[in-house]
């Protein structure tokens, strides 16, 4: 596939298993707030009037070891939409209530000179027991647009921006600063942006970190909670997958930027990563297997597309899945309709997206998400709060906001998984590789490495890393002879279609054409569901036609035409 390009570079050497291994000790993370008891650091919300709500709210704070008396229930309108004073009648202010009443926020008056002889008070929160609010499913998702609100400096407002609907998130998050006036028309500045000390993501500096437990229904709900403590406690592995648009100018630029700085961030930091960078989407026959990462952007109809239209997506628990879209987010009720809901119903443990337009400037940074998460440590919802540069806008952040993957050290928890004799380990060891790649690691130091590991037979992980080195080596036919284990190891399904594909893809590379036309017609056998048979019927038809084979060729063209896909006639 022509459009694939893996971000895999040769880097630093180090030689023998314990050396490779020093790369993880190395990979060190900023003092952050700690992770034992956090649960006492959330204020959970729900719907009174839903009880699978309630429910919801009960399960993730027993999970999650939160206090009773940080579980509260207000009488919310029961689909996602509520007008602005619903919204300050019915959540806003009796949450910011029960927050003072329980001592969880606590305010001071502070009297700011304005000039020689005035001065005017400003009521400043001082103390804070929490700092996230989890908005359990049945919580409305957005604030509508009140045409009769008027405020005074929105007429001289970017007329894009002279709005004042906003997600219910985005203007949650600004609740330390319901006591002094704020303005409702457009996005304001998020003084946290770009933060890289966790710490300072807190009440008194003017922010509650808001996320909402919830999807097309409640159990994915429930389930966003049970894989979240699932990847802390086993890790989040996989591959990572972005899906860029190969801009190299123009305003748009930007999204496409943030997109790869954050898969060279995933790259650096260990996880086998494919950057897609023509303007389409991954195609839906893409083989997007054991996905812990995805971000992309701009589809034109705004709904799901590509591989994560087929039946089955391979989500690895925890997974974060992120498209930026101007109304992603618009309803995440369903499993069909725009991306956040799609993703949540394929498996996706976290995400992010736009309710109404946002307009790109006012979209989280991706890069800066992905650094915090992963190299920094930071909990979802921190990362998620660094990373958006306005608020009271349009973002709306979905997932357990105490969600820590990469709260151990990537080398204790190497030893760790060792020690338990974990099938997991495998993960690791790409890691390790990896790293060593990005930091200008010969591949023939890492193949000896890989050799070196005792789980290499049995891992379909690492033996398609090792025919990669191979091939990227030009030994092709150790590349070969790995791509053929690794495709008969115990595999994720579209890890097999991968590798079986790169086998037949290197036997045309090194002229074996007659053992190319058989991989290909095994794999059409072994996956009649592909969405791109007819792709492989033509590589089987110009097979044909190399090895002198009319009768073949004959049925693979009569296929196509069973397909709706001709072969076009010659001139």
């Amino acid at each position: 596939m022509m459009f694939e390009r893996r971000c895999v570079r040769r880097g630093f050497v180090m030689r023998g298993i314990g050396l490779f291994l020093g790369f993880l000790a190395s990979l060190t993370m900023v003092p952050r707030a700690t992770t034992a008891g956090e649960g006492g650091t959330v204020v959970v919300v729900y719907n009174a009037n839903l009880k699978e709500s309630k429910e919801l709210a009960d399960y993730y704070a027993k999970r999650r070891e939160i206090p009773a008396n940080q579980v509260f229930g207000f009488d919310l309108p029961s689909n996602e939409t509520m007008t602005r004073k619903e919204f300050q009648d019915r959540l806003q202010q009796p949450l910011l209530k029960k927050l003072e009443k329980a001592g969880l926020l606590a305010f001071r008056p502070d009297v700011k000179p304005t000039g020689k002889k005035n001065s005017t008070e400003i009521v400043r929160p001082v103390e804070a027991a929490v700092r996230y609010a989890a908005l359990c499913y049945g919580v409305p998702l957005r604030i509508l647009a009140d045409p009769k609100l008027e405020e005074d400096g929105a007429a001289s407002m970017r007329p894009e921006l002279r709005r004042n609907e906003a997600a219910v998130d985005s203007e949650l998050a600004l609740l330390p600063l319901r006591h002094s006036p704020i303005p409702l028309f457009g996005p304001l500045l998020n003084k946290t942006f770009g933060a890289t000390n966790a710490s300072t993501l807190n009440p008194t500096n003017g922010i509650l970190m808001v996320a909402r437990l919830d999807g097309p229904s409640v159990e994915i709900a429930r389930g966003l909670i049970d894989k979240a403590i699932q990847a802390e406690t086993e890790g989040l592995w996989g591959r990572a997958y972005f899906d860029a648009r190969g801009l190299t100018n123009g305003s748009s630029k930007v999204g496409d930027d943030w997109i790869k700085g954050a898969a060279e961030i995933t790259r650096r930091l260990g996880f086998e990563c494919v950057v897609d960078d023509r303007d389409e989407r991954f195609p839906v026959s893409f083989p997007m297997s054991q996905i812990a990462f995805y971000a992309g952007w701009y589809e034109y109809d705004g709904q799901v597309s590509g591989p994560f239209t087929r039946p089955q997506v391979e989500f690895m628990p925890g997974a974060f899945a992120y498209h930026l879209h101007s109304f992603s987010a618009q309803t995440i009720r369903s499993a069909t309709q725009n991306w956040v809901g799609p993703l949540l119903d394929k498996g996706a443990t976290a995400t992010m997206g736009c309710v109404y337009e946002p307009y790109l400037e006012f979209t989280p940074n991706l890069a800066i998400f992905f650094h915090r998460l992963i190299h920094l440590g930071f909990s979802f919802g921190e990362a998620s709060y660094a990373c958006q540069p306005y608020l009271s806008w349009q973002t709306t952040v979905v997932g357990d906001p105490l969600y820590r993957p990469f709260a151990k050290k990537p080398l204790t928890q190497h030893e760790n998984l060792l020690q338990r004799k974990s099938k997991l380990i495998e993960w690791s060891h790409l890691k390790v590789v990896n790293i060593n790649l990005a930091n200008d690691v010969p591949s023939t130091e890492l193949i000896q490495y890989l050799m070196d590991v005792p789980e290499l037979q049995q891992s379909s992980v690492l033996l398609e890393k090792l025919a990669d080195l191979y091939f990227s080596g030009s030994k092709f036919d150790e590349a070969l002879e790995a791509y053929k284990k690794a495709a008969r190891q115990p595999s994720s399904r579209q890890q097999k279609i991968r590798v079986t594909l790169a086998s037949a893809r290197t036997l045309e590379f090194v002229g074996k054409q007659e053992e190319a036309s058989q991989t290909y017609q095994q794999f059409v056998k072994d996956f009649p569901d592909y969405p791109d048979l007819a792709g492989i019927y033509r590589k089987l038809v110009s097979l044909a036609e190399q090895l002198k084979k009319p009768g073949e060729k004959e049925q693979y063209q009569r296929e196509l035409d069973r397909l709706g896909s001709p072969l076009p006639a010659k001139s």
